[in-house]
């Protein structure tokens, strides 16, 4: 009887280690605000919070289970006027401080993480593929593997061309799309005939991107320096404005 209870408590310790996932730790090191957005995709139902407020210097944390895929971000320049939230970049169009679901509006900086079942393989990256607004990292916390830190630490807003600005009331650059947002063109967006990696290329606007942030996704096929992984169920730390 003993055998068995102790092999049940094994069993039960396992089960709970798999499914517990990922911790998510944010830290907001911006100088403003911030309101971080959660979607999980697969259709899988959403975590717990799908939204929250997060001051300059404040954390927050949200449990991910095991297996999960979703993404990250940042909402600025929020307010609530009669009754609806709303935001100037990256809002998610839910009216309320929770996307309940929604992704964010491009242009929006991602962090988008895979957790691999059974500690197996996690992916995860920062991306710009659709576009900037916030500066962000993503760090594995433990684990094995590689393990490296994704970044986009630099301000693209500070050096976004005219023609991919998103401007705030003050006529001051916000956000920076895309050129797929701004331009439309198949041969920016990966679409059409430019739908492999060996016909869709970098183009000048994405050099911009990845000249600020060579470590995340600067269009849709940058996946050979973009892509991190780590093993081991890892807990990960997101820090805007790292």
């Amino acid at each position: 009887m003993t055998i068995t209870r102790v092999a049940l408590c094994l069993c039960f310790a396992f089960l709970f280690n798999v499914a517990q996932g990922a911790k998510v730790t944010f830290r907001n090191n911006c100088p403003y605000t911030v309101w971080p957005g959660t979607l999980t995709g697969d259709q899988k139902p959403q975590l717990s919070t799908t939204g929250f407020e997060l001051a300059t210097g404040a954390s927050n944390s949200v449990d991910l289970p095991s297996p999960w895929s979703g993404r990250f971000w940042a909402r600025t320049g929020c307010s609530n006027n009669n009754g609806k939230f709303s935001c100037a970049t990256a809002d998610c169009a839910s009216g309320r401080v929770a996307c309940n679901g929604a992704g964010a509006i491009p242009p929006a900086t991602l962090v988008e993480i895979t957790v691999a079942s059974n500690g197996g393989q996690d992916f995860y990256d920062v991306s710009n593929v659709d576009g900037f607004n916030v500066p962000m990292s993503v760090t594995p916390q433990g684990g094995s593997g590689k393990c490296k830190t994704s970044s986009c630490p630099n301000n693209i807003n500070n050096v976004c061309p005219a023609e991919l600005q998103m401007k705030g009331s003050d006529g001051s650059a916000i956000a920076c799309k895309s050129a797929c947002l701004a331009l439309n063109q198949p041969q920016y967006c990966c679409t059409g005939a430019f739908n492999t990696p060996e016909k869709c290329p970098s183009t000048k606007h994405s050099d911009i991107f990845k000249l600020q942030c060579p470590d995340a996704y600067s269009y849709a096929y940058d996946d050979k320096t973009s892509t991190f992984t780590c093993f081991s169920n890892p807990d990960y730390s997101i820090t805007f404005c790292p």
